[in-house]
């Protein structure tokens, strides 16, 4: 070899090695196994069999969106999508000559008494609807008594123009806010923590998830934030993420207890968990997630835990006083960081009100957003809104002042025997179906074991008979959330019950709602993004005017 040559080969080698060739070599390893790693914590997370089926189940959707995109297809799609629009209306819309539309601005105001006599045209338009005061509605309206509604109105007419942002012009409301807060704490075992109302329980669980991705940011350093979830909590957690920028691992329940198991949430726990999630109770079946267990794995990993009381708001922290067995779950329970309650539930008061727990003031901090530098002066909130109606708060306030312990102590027990009548006549009473967990508190799921009996039909059947259930999936199963008005209803309800599985066993339709919206949504792996179709569609139907 010549002087030369050698010379060309040794720049050549020299030029492999140079800084920048480093660099890109170490960046490409970096992005390998970050990748990597990622889908490690994934299959980790969800398993490699689950991991697969999700992509199986994801490929058959993009065939099958593909396809629907071929002008038949489409044509076929968009004429069902139509079908479903017009009967959402037809349910949702009022219709007809009789029917004032109000799209603009009247020249002059109206006088109070047209405005009422107004709104009692806008009822009489909606008769066909499910009628709530007739005890037949699952949940959704939580009715304290007429009585109760009288103190809530007025509360309302004293602070109808008070706005929490300004405590100085509206101390009265500050004061009431703080003593909600207070009172939740002290029921939850915890009245030294800290906590703030908000205008539901998904704004609570989002500004919980809020606050914990800020702490771990804080404190741990993590930039690309995960939560490991339970398949049964509520939805809320998935918006929150989805608003936030986290990854969501999603636990399924096992099938029998419908908890949580503790090794799968061990298993998706990582370096970039934020928190962890239970339910006391949870919404699809109102079961209960063991919190103890999930309190030592928060410990562990120093993860926060937040536990879901929205559903289980005043009836669980008063379930041991009325003589029903309860795990525990609240503060008590080590690693539990913060708790979400709704009284606007089970504490009857006005809807548009929950609160937000923590074990102390410090994790709270990380909730609030404050920006000193605004041009407008400092600006710090504790929560979402800005403005807040402190009409709502003052209802709050008096509607627990009104119940008291003892009215929430009674109010559960009956809520909750009811409860306990309903599950126990269902598995003594109606072979066809079983219940599903061992729900400990207001509300029932059940579903079909019958291969004859579908559930969903059996939900249009009860439909038809002026019940409102709720439909639920994984399994096909409906619940009913007990309240005050359904307590005295509840041999009707078996009635009707055993009833509607006797004509959906014998005489299918195979039309009614549930069986369509529902029964697309399992149908293949096109199904929910038809029913996703169906829902949006829905929510265009909410602001017709």
């Amino acid at each position: 070899m010549t002087s030369q040559a050698l010379l060309q080969k040794t720049k050549r080698a020299l030029s492999l090695n140079s800084p920048l060739d480093i660099f890109k070599t170490l960046l490409l390893f970096y992005v390998v196994f970050t990748r990597a790693l990622k889908i490690q914590r994934h299959l980790r997370a969800r398993g490699v069999i689950p991991t697969l089926r999700d992509g199986w189940t994801w490929t058959v959707q993009q065939v099958l969106l593909l396809a629907i995109r071929l002008p038949s297809t489409r044509k076929k799609v968009e004429t069902e999508l139509g079908k479903a629009r017009l009967q959402i209306e037809d349910r949702l819309v009022p219709k007809g000559e009789a029917v004032i539309r109000h799209l603009a601005l009247p020249e002059h105001g109206n006088s109070p008494e047209w405005i009422l006599d107004e709104m009692a045209k806008m009822d009489e338009e909606s008769m066909g609807h499910t009628d709530w005061k007739h005890g037949k509605v699952s949940g959704a309206v939580y009715h304290g008594g007429e009585d109760l509604q009288k103190v809530i109105v007025a509360a309302f007419e004293r602070y109808c123009v008070s706005n929490p942002l300004h405590p100085d012009v509206f101390p009265a409301v500050r004061k009431m806010e703080a003593e909600v807060v207070a009172m939740c704490l002290r029921i939850y075992n915890n009245p030294n923590g800290a906590g703030a109302t908000t205008s539901g329980g998904t704004e609570s669980i989002i500004m919980s998830v809020k606050t914990h991705r800020d702490w771990a940011r804080a404190t741990k350093g993590i930039t690309e934030p995960e939560m490991v979830v339970p398949a049964s909590a509520h939805a809320a957690f998935d918006k929150g993420a989805a608003y936030l920028g986290i990854k969501v691992h999603t636990i399924p329940v096992d099938p029998v207890t419908r908890q949580v198991p503790l090794k799968r949430v061990s298993r998706a726990i990582n370096v970039n968990t934020i928190m962890i999630v239970g339910s006391a109770i949870n919404f699809p079946d109102g079961c209960q997630d063991d919190i103890v267990a999930l309190g030592k794995l928060a410990k562990k990993y120093n993860v926060g835990l937040h536990v879901d009381c929205c559903l289980g708001s005043f009836i669980m922290p008063f379930l041991e006083k009325a003589g029903y067995p309860v795990e525990p779950f609240d503060f008590r329970v080590e690693g539990v960081t913060a708790i979400s309650c709704d009284t606007h539930k089970y504490g009857f008061a006005p809807k548009g009100n929950s609160v937000i727990m923590y074990r102390d003031a410090s994790l709270r901090q990380h909730q609030y957003y404050v920006n000193p530098t605004w041009m407008g002066g400092v600006y710090a909130s504790p929560s979402i809104a800005g403005s807040r109606p402190g009409a709502l708060i003052a209802g709050t306030w008096a509607a627990m002042q009104y119940m008291g312990y003892d009215g929430y102590l009674e109010s559960c027990r009956s809520i909750v025997g009811a409860a306990k009548s309903i599950a126990s006549k269902i598995k003594a009473e109606i072979p066809e179906l079983y219940i599903l967990g061992n729900p400990p508190a207001s509300v029932v799921a059940f579903a079909s074991r019958h291969p004859d009996v579908k559930t969903y039909e059996v939900g249009d059947v009860m439909s038809h008979k002026g019940w409102h259930l709720n439909a639920l999936n994984d399994p096909p199963a409906l619940h009913i959330a007990v309240t005050r008005l359904t307590v005295s209803h509840v041999d009707e309800f078996i009635a009707d019950l055993k009833d509607a599985v006797r004509e959906a066993k014998l005489r299918p339709s195979g039309k009614g709602t549930m069986v369509t919206l529902y029964g697309l949504g399992q149908s293949n792996a096109v199904g929910p993004t038809m029913v996703g179709q169906v829902a949006t569609a829905f929510l265009d139907t909410l602001y017709k005017a």
